[in-house]
């Protein structure tokens, strides 16, 4: 599998709102930089498994619609809205946020992150 093909089956995959899915896709020593509408969040393996057992409590189901991917050497820069149902309203999806993300893969997992994301 190309490293395109991971990073587009990670973001097809539960992984953002399920921490043992989300498991399988990161490095030990992953760190994300998050330059977010609040500013920059680091971000290492735990912090990473938290926010996805935060977001589960709060949302039943996880959508990525990716608009861009470009893959060269171990880099993979991608370019998605992320849609979110809610517990209290699981019929109707919401858009959460756009995001831009470069990813560094090492040892065919998510190693590096570079993110950036703004509210809907």
């Amino acid at each position: 599998m190309s490293i395109k093909e991971f990073v587009q089956k990670f973001y097809k995959s539960d992984a953002l709102i399920d921490s043992e899915i989300l498991k399988t896709y990161l490095h030990p020593d992953i760190v994300l930089e998050w330059h977010s509408t609040t500013g920059l969040i680091e971000m290492n393996h735990h912090a990473m498994l938290e926010m996805a057992n935060e977001l589960s409590r709060a949302y039943v189901r996880s959508k990525v619609r990716i608009s861009h991917i470009i893959a060269e050497e171990d880099l993979v820069s991608v370019r998605y809205s992320h849609f979110v149902k809610t517990i209290e309203n699981p019929r109707e999806e919401m858009l959460l946020a756009h995001f831009v993300t470069i990813w560094q893969i090492k040892d065919d997992k998510l190693y590096r992150g570079y993110q950036m994301s703004q509210f809907s």
